[in-house]
């Protein structure tokens, strides 16, 4: 089962990224494997032109498309989420969370923004057909301390919210990992009224 971390962040560094980066380690430790994509990264004009012909974009819609579980990460601006991942997710088929799970982060200057990851991210995710979105995450700047030596400290509140995500999403993927590749579900069939 593969997971990708989907950075919003339009900064490098950035405590987005550091939140991100802490979840992605702590499902390393559980046993997950996964890769990061970073949103900033991809080619402005062919992001915001929605430009399919381009590899760079192709390969990161593909990257969405292959995982299993999607962890995500935004800063909330102006009571949303970043215009950089809006672009991206307007690329993604209509169906193009289907059948996977998604766990929301954000960060932000102050609790005011918290709701923002509810009325704003999460009905894009259902909308894109995600099969689960696990409860939000999200800190505050003063929430999530760094420093060049000892790295990222997390405030307890917000790591007893992490540690309860991170479980939440390995106990689904360690679950459908145990489900036999040959269980399928078949269609109803019509019924046939007689006349």
């Amino acid at each position: 089962m593969s997971i990708l971390l989907l950075s919003g962040s339009p900064a490098a560094p950035s405590s987005t990224g550091r939140l991100l980066d802490h979840v992605g380690d702590k499902l390393a430790a559980l046993g997950h494997r996964h890769s990061k994509l970073q949103v900033r990264d991809l080619p402005a004009k062919a992001l915001l032109h929605a430009d399919f012909a381009d590899l760079t974009l192709k390969r990161a819609i593909d990257a969405v498309a292959e995982a299993d579980a999607i962890v995500i990460a935004t800063p909330i601006y102006k009571a949303s989420y970043t215009g950089v991942l809006k672009a991206f997710l307007d690329l993604l088929p209509q169906d193009g969370l289907k059948d996977k799970l998604v766990l929301p982060l954000a960060t932000g200057g102050s609790q005011s923004h918290m709701l923002a990851l509810d009325y704003a991210l999460r009905p894009v995710l259902h909308a894109l057909d995600a099969r689960q979105v696990f409860t939000s995450i999200y800190a505050t700047s003063q929430q999530l301390v760094w420093n060049d030596v000892s790295g990222l400290t997390v405030d307890p509140a917000i790591a007893w919210r992490v540690q309860a995500g991170v479980d939440a999403l390995s106990a689904c993927l360690n679950a459908l990992r145990q489900q036999p590749d040959d269980v399928f579900v078949t269609q109803p069939q019509p019924v046939r009224l007689a006349r």
